[in-house]
């Protein structure tokens, strides 16, 4: 059985066929998905997750501002998010994080708003589930800064970051997650960072509907489509699909508690 740690099965791209996408992850193996509503105050992401994820016993949540929204979030919405925290379905609070890759939200309020919902994740018992795109140099002090304060760990969502980072971020107590992007055929580099991780510390995902692996690559994604992931994963890490399935299902099982 595999577990899908990241996807965003509330995008308007599952609209036609949702109920079919699930079925179809399920036929994979794909025993657990997490849905990440990405806290956009504008749109419904976070509604539309919790109804998904509450109308699906295999599908979990996770609820936060992503860092290209953070400036639009509120003190009303931080109130929303919070309330939204007590959801039976939320597991995770994410993503959050940095991306000085679009610099949609300046990199001064999205340091601001990553340290406030690492605080806001505390409180609520969360794990978090991190965005980090061109942003390591600042973003390791932070999370580094927020180990010493007893904060629940979390997961690198997606990484695309070096060896050293991976590993760096593994010491800390985060699991590192992998996306369509690691079948690349350019993605050496990444590959080599999960065969250095460690199973203890891997995860697999799809951030459907992007990123769809090899050999989907171009196609939309979807959760059932971690399977051609861990195949990848498996081979870096010098294991069987099997056993790279059933490790990463029970790491985040461990992490979520479901």
């Amino acid at each position: 059985m595999l577990a899908d740690s990241h996807a965003h099965l509330d995008m308007t791209q599952f609209d036609a066929d949702r109920s079919a996408v699930l079925e179809r992850a399920r036929a994979a193996g794909v025993d657990r998905i997490v849905t990440i509503g990405t806290g956009n105050p504008t749109d419904s992401s976070i509604e539309r997750t919790l109804e998904i994820a509450g109308a699906h016993d295999f599908v979990l949540a996770g609820i936060g501002v992503h860092p290209h929204d953070a400036r639009l979030a509120d003190d009303p919405y931080w109130e929303k998010m919070s309330s939204w925290a007590g959801h039976p379905k939320v597991v995770l609070w994410g993503e959050i994080g940095l991306d000085y890759h679009y610099d949609y939200s300046p990199r001064d309020v999205q340091r601001v708003v990553f340290r406030r919902q690492l605080d806001m994740a505390r409180e609520h018992g969360l794990p978090v589930s991190i965005h980090c795109r061109e942003a390591w140099d600042d973003l390791l002090p932070i999370l580094v800064e927020a180990a010493r304060g007893g904060a629940r760990r979390g997961i690198l969502h997606s990484f695309t970051g070096t060896a050293d980072q991976a590993r760096a971020c593994a010491d800390l107590g985060f699991l590192i997650s992998f996306s369509g992007i690691v079948t690349f055929k350019n993605a050496a580099a990444l590959r080599e960072a999960a065969a250095g991780v460690g199973l203890d510390a891997l995860l697999v995902e799809t951030d459907s509907p992007f990123l769809a692996p090899v050999p989907h690559r171009g196609k939309r994604n979807e959760p059932a489509f971690v399977v051609e992931v861990a195949r990848v994963v498996a081979a870096a890490a010098g294991v069987e699909l099997e056993e790279l399935a059933r490790r990463t299902t029970r790491n985040l099982r461990d992490l979520v508690r479901r």
